[in-house]
């Protein structure tokens, strides 16, 4: 085989994988939970009333806030009164909010001595905010909880179960499972199906294979905060702390726990514009971390080893998002230029096999949601499979635009030019 031959061969197989990278991956994930099943289940909770602990950990639930007035109380005084834990404090980091969320705060605090709050005069940014209060928390253990989000009243007591366990001494962190509660529109359905699909499979299957993690949920993770100043705390400069944390963790050889019997409330984008903002910030952040660690796998391969398939994953992903909108591009050129000379039967089968490619994708897609709805919550989402093609549609659509949008924007932060402050989405109350 000559080189010519050689080239245009490993072309082929390139592009093959490249086209089938979504279904591989929809089934990689769906076999990653059958391996959960079988290797991981038995390490879930007993039923509440049967968890005992010898004693209550102090816990510290630090809630960053900017611009929070709309949730902050509600979100505060369910912390406050209604969970069935009671060594805790609640520490609020006020990250320069300009609303009225600095005289709700002070008005609870009057009433109700396990709140702190620490105020930062200007918005530097969730990590910047954590990062300050880590070292004000008086608590071993300290639960992320964002403003918008509830957790159920058994979380405290079921994440002292994990981390008070024989295999809880080198949990880094452990991140719960999201539930949508605001449901009142289709892309709040959509939504249901997108985090049962990630959190029910992704995160099971990565828990299943090497204990590795690719994200923290922001919203609700609990750290062992020994563990958060061993690698210096979050990473100021990074569109994603969540993500980027949960990579110092794994690279330092400490072990994630995705616990899908802890549930959280979480508040999700409603309108496109907000739900765009927020995947552009995802993916940046997805970019960052793969900028940031990718010679590190390189250059030490077996000694990263484990990682290897995570940042493996991610590369392809990458790569796929610039084939994906490269080749629709090629793709509708070509059927222009067919068009025009006239060469119906090319333009034809061009859709044809398009067509056929798109339900391939569309069944593997199904399948691995049907399995995350399946396993999330014991099947009680079953019903939402209905907006499974909605949500599939969006995240071929969404998420290599995103990539490739943020993809220079990820470089400048690689080159220590990013920023970690935020805008707040805008929040709406949440009346069930």
């Amino acid at each position: 085989m000559d080189w010519n031959e050689f080239f245009y061969v490993a072309g082929v197989v390139v592009l093959i994988i490249l086209s089938l990278y979504p279904i591989i991956g929809s089934m990689f994930w769906v076999w990653g939970t059958i391996a959960y099943v079988l290797f991981q289940r038995e390490n879930e909770l007993p039923e509440v009333e049967e968890i005992k602990l010898d004693h209550e950990p102090f816990i510290t639930i630090m809630v960053p806030a900017h611009n929070e007035e709309v949730v902050i109380r509600d979100t505060l005084m369910f912390l406050l009164t209604k969970l069935n834990y009671h060594n805790y404090e609640i520490l609020v980091m006020d990250d320069g909010s300009t609303d009225k969320t600095p005289e709700i705060l002070a008005e609870l605090q009057t009433k109700y001595p396990k709140l702190r709050v620490i105020r930062i005069e200007k918005n530097s940014g969730k990590a910047h905010a954590f990062n300050i209060g880590m070292f004000f928390a008086k608590g071993e253990y300290i639960l992320s909880n964002d403003a918008d989000t509830i957790p159920e009243k058994d979380a405290l007591r079921k994440y002292m179960y994990y981390f008070m366990s024989p295999k809880g001494l080198n949990y880094a962190a452990i991140t719960a499972n999201m539930d949508v509660y605001n449901r009142s529109t289709i892309l709040g359905k959509s939504q249901t199906v997108e985090f049962s699909s990630i959190v029910g499979i992704i995160k099971r299957s990565q828990t299943a294979l090497n204990d590795t993690m690719y994200a923290y949920s922001g919203a609700n993770t609990m750290y062992r905060k020994d563990f958060l100043i061993s690698v210096g705390g979050f990473r100021q400069d990074r569109a994603t702390e969540d993500i980027s944390i949960a990579w110092d963790h794994t690279f330092n050889n400490l072990t994630p726990k995705f616990a899908p019997d802890i549930v959280f409330h979480m508040n999700v984008p409603e309108d496109l514009k907000d739900l765009y903002h927020q995947r552009k910030r995802w993916a940046q952040g997805g970019t960052e971390v793969w900028m940031t660690n990718i010679w590190k796998v390189v250059k030490h391969p077996w000694r990263n080893r484990f990682i290897m398939p995570m940042m493996t994953d991610v590369t392809l992903s990458i790569i796929w998002s610039f084939f994906f909108w490269i080749s629709m591009i090629i793709f509708i050129i070509s059927m222009i230029v067919f068009a025009l000379q006239g060469n119906y039967e090319r333009v034809y089968h061009g859709f044809v096999m398009s067509f056929i490619f798109v339900n391939f994708q569309m069944i593997a897609g199904i399948i691995q949601v049907l399995a995350a709805l399946i396993m999330d919550f014991h099947g009680a989402k079953r019903k939402y499979l209905r907006f499974a093609p909605i949500y599939l549609i969006f995240t071929w659509l969404v998420n290599p635009t995103t990539i490739v949008m943020t993809f220079i924007q990820a470089i400048k932060t690689i080159s220590g030019k990013g920023s970690g402050k935020w805008v707040s989405p805008k929040r709406k109350v949440n009346n069930d």
